[in-house]
């Protein structure tokens, strides 16, 4: 597997899992591994070795299977060097991560109206298509909305189109169980 790692230009902001990125942490970002992830991630050519919780999704560079944190690839020797080959371990997961679904108060329990899955709602416009391109991964027909609340642009991220709740649900339990804060909301 190839890691790379990624530090201070993301340092403070939040992660696809809604924590805050400490490029001095021991976390990773992978494309497709439910948040939680615990990996064990070796650097052979040093022999060290790095536990780390994935909480991010990404490397969006190709040829790139791993993102590490500054601190996490500083502990294996890969933080001069950049790029390189690394054994991975998985670990566990970490069911902290596990998030509950929620539905929009005024929705009812059989609502015959189109439903849609909401994963964030970003006053920042380039995090909410950053979340997109992480969702693009793995899910189709993920989308950003723009609304405008008490003057405030809002930019939501949003997957599917669904006839009911209940349809809606199955997606929405999977996106939960990865990690991501779900609701179940009319689509407008």
């Amino acid at each position: 597997m190839t890691a790379s790692w990624y530090g201070e230009k993301f340092h403070g902001r939040p992660t696809s899992s809604g924590e805050r990125f400490d490029m001095h942490g021991l976390t990773a970002a992978h494309k497709t591994l439910v948040f939680g992830t615990k990996l064990r991630v070796t650097n052979p050519d040093t022999g060290r070795s790095v536990d780390v919780v994935v909480n991010d999704r990404g490397p969006f560079i190709p040829g790139r299977d791993l993102d590490l944190s500054y601190g996490a690839a500083e502990v294996i020797g890969l933080a001069e060097k950049g790029v390189g080959r690394v054994k991975v371990n998985y670990l566990g997961r970490d069911m902290r991560y596990v998030k509950r679904i929620a539905y929009q108060p005024s929705l009812p329990v059989d609502s015959p109206v189109p439903v849609t899955i909401q994963i964030g709602s970003f006053e920042d416009k380039s995090r909410a298509f950053r979340l997109k391109k992480g969702l693009d991964i793995k899910y189709s027909d993920v989308y950003v909305t723009r609304v405008r609340i008490n003057g405030k642009m809002f930019f939501r991220v949003k997957v599917g189109n669904y006839n009911s709740r209940d349809a809606a649900y199955q997606t929405a339990e999977k996106l939960a169980d990865e990690g991501y804060d779900t609701l179940i909301t009319v689509r407008k």
